[in-house]
């Protein structure tokens, strides 16, 4: 279940591209809104990213099972968003398949704004703090 999720995990934002391609300017002061939420959001997948390789390592018996990782693998186990990731990512009382689906249309709306310029229709619940 762990891998499941790992593959589903986005990668991290490149904030130097993110800041060179929508500087914060007084003009677009949506760019100073998209720049945050990547940062927000860098925090979050990060600690995704970093959280499913431990678990998976420790359930193999590579690292020492800690107090955190052992409520990680609970929490996966009980279709339950981890305690690290509830404090650090979006508010939501979803379960954990549900919390990761809407984690990633989040992070996917992020990626189109990069990808694609200022979007005309803002997805306002799909901000970290709307």
């Amino acid at each position: 279940m762990c891998k499941d999720l790992q593959d589903q995990t986005p990668e991290v934002f490149s904030l130097e591209k993110v800041g060179k391609a929508y500087p914060t300017s007084y003009e677009e002061s949506m760019n100073t809104v998209l720049f945050q939420e990547c940062v927000r959001y860098n925090a979050l997948l990060a600690d995704m990213k970093i959280m499913l390789t431990q678990v998976q390592r420790a359930l193999l018996g590579e690292v020492v099972m800690s107090e955190d990782l052992e409520k990680m693998a609970d929490s996966v186990f009980d279709n339950l968003v981890p305690p690290s990731w509830a404090k650090k990512g979006f508010l939501s009382l979803k379960p954990l398949s549900s919390w990761i689906i809407d984690c990633n249309d989040r992070i996917n709306f992020l990626l189109n704004w990069i990808k694609d310029g200022t979007p005309n229709v803002y997805w306002l619940s799909g901000f970290f703090f709307p």
